[in-house]
């Protein structure tokens, strides 16, 4: 009896309650093609360019006409990103130890000796300046050539 009731609550609309849950729409069509050598080169190059992870995928997306996607990683750019994050992390100590040193130059130092170390602190702080000055300008040339492509 209670056999009977299990088997009739396994029905084919129902889920089981093991094993592997249906697909809503299963494949199973399958379509063979055959490329010469200039044509699988061409193919697996645009495959590589596209950065899907299944061929099977990226044809069916070429044959739906779904829009084809090229993901290039720029080198000189993950280069360049690099660096201005190390010159701003360099930044901010330079800030830091900048602090330290004027609150030791008033601490130990006389009136009189402390301004003159103070004034040589002060040109190498505007030798910072222009050194930034650089950078911001040689970000902004690499952001419109960047945004050109």
């Amino acid at each position: 009896m209670k056999k009977e009731k299990e088997n009739e609550n396994r029905g084919a609309g129902d889920t089981p309650k093991w094993g592997k849950h249906p697909k809503e729409t299963r494949k199973t069509h399958c379509v063979m093609v055959r490329f010469d050598d200039e044509e699988w080169l061409k193919l697996l190059s645009m495959y590589d360019q596209s950065g899907v992870y299944a061929r099977a995928v990226f044809i069916k997306a070429r044959v739906f006409s779904q829009p084809f996607r090229v993901i290039k990683t720029d080198k000189t750019l993950l280069d360049y990103y690099t660096k201005l994050s190390s010159f701003h992390a360099q930044y901010r100590a330079v800030g830091n130890n900048y602090n330290q040193v004027v609150k030791e130059l008033r601490v130990h130092f006389s009136e009189k000796k402390a301004m003159a170390l103070l004034y040589k602190l002060e040109k190498c702080t505007q030798e910072l300046v222009l050194i930034t000055q650089q950078i911001i300008r040689l970000t902004q040339t690499f952001e419109q050539q960047w945004s050109q492509r």
